[in-house]
């Protein structure tokens, strides 16, 4: 019997993100600038950033990835019946892909777009992927989706299920989250967002899930002062801050910062900035909503059917949003 040999598929890779290493430069430069110095928490994760973001994930302290990943457990036959097979599951700061990969069998999408702000960082786990499910189209998109969600052709036609775990909304003020989710309405095409977001609870719980015993966090936060560096050609001394995290209980966020030990100035070419000591750089907002806050923004974006999955100590909801 003659066997009938079986295709083999290769990811697709389209690089959106082009470096401007000029504009980069502006950026961190007016950041720092700024009366109330800032710098966007894209910038956390460089190589070794995205690394201990990972170890941060397995802390005990950090709630949100072991609680998202309960509720997906129990609940995901049950999204699924709302979500018709063979759509686009589009994954946003994909990653590893692993926390889509687990809802593969279960969503049965016909094509996976993994976005990441680098097609480098999604190519060996976009290759892993693509042996274990061969059946699968595969795309990978370095695209920077914070500012603008706008996916290329290869991404495919028909309706999407735009894919958003982790809480990473919580990163935007409620108004810039309400940019962004009227770009994945549009970007789902007639589909669906299904997405994670970090409740409000206890103060007591959440500072520590941003300011852990062992100090995993505070690496985390620090070692965007030598990416800094090496982006900018500022000479940040490491030793020089310490990292600061507090909830904000009039904007419901945690906010993460970066404080100056004693007086220091910070040089980068044609330009520096005396920090007093106590003085602090703004490096991450972490929203935190309501139930009924966070499906009010759903509807401002234009969504009409809205379900909705929590744990169960109501620290954790999944959104399925659809028009």
């Amino acid at each position: 019997m003659t066997q009938v040999p079986v295709r083999v598929r290769s990811p697709v890779f389209v690089q959106l993100q082009q470096d401007d290493h000029a504009a980069v430069r502006a950026e961190l430069a007016s950041g720092l600038q700024a009366g109330a110095a800032f710098i966007h928490p894209k910038y956390l994760y460089d190589a070794l950033g995205s690394r201990l973001f990972e170890a941060i994930t397995e802390l005990p302290e950090y709630y949100p990835t072991r609680t998202e990943a309960t509720i997906f457990a129990r609940h995901a036959a049950g999204m699924a019946a709302l979500i018709p097979p063979g759509l686009t599951l589009v994954d946003l700061g994909a990653g590893n892909c692993e926390k889509a990969a687990r809802l593969f069998d279960v969503l049965r999408p016909a094509r996976y777009v993994a976005v990441d702000i680098s097609v480098a960082f999604l190519r060996g786990a976009l290759q892993s992927l693509q042996r274990q499910h061969p059946w699968l189209e595969m795309v990978g998109v370095g695209l920077d989706f914070s500012t603008d969600l706008t996916l290329p052709p290869q991404a495919g036609d028909g309706q999407r299920l735009v894919f958003y775990p982790g809480s990473s909304i919580g990163n935007f003020t409620p108004a810039e989250a309400l940019v962004f989710l009227r770009q994945a309405r549009q970007a789902a095409q007639g589909g669906g967002l299904l997405m994670g977001v970090d409740l409000v609870k206890p103060v007591a719980v959440l500072e520590p899930a941003y300011d852990d015993a062992l100090g995993v966090t505070a690496a985390f936060n620090r070692n965007l002062l030598l990416h800094i560096n090496r982006l900018l050609g500022s000479d940040f001394e490491v030793a020089q801050w310490r990292h600061r995290a507090r909830f904000n209980a009039q904007e419901a966020r945690i906010e993460m910062h970066l404080e100056a030990v004693q007086d220091v100035t910070v040089r980068w070419p044609g330009a520096q900035r005396h920090f007093g000591e106590g003085e602090r750089i703004h490096t991450e907002n972490s929203c935190k909503y309501t139930p009924p806050q966070f499906e009010a923004l759903l509807r401002a974006a234009g969504f009409s059917r809205i379900e909705q999955w929590r744990d169960d100590q109501d620290w954790f909801a999944v959104f399925l949003a659809r028009d």
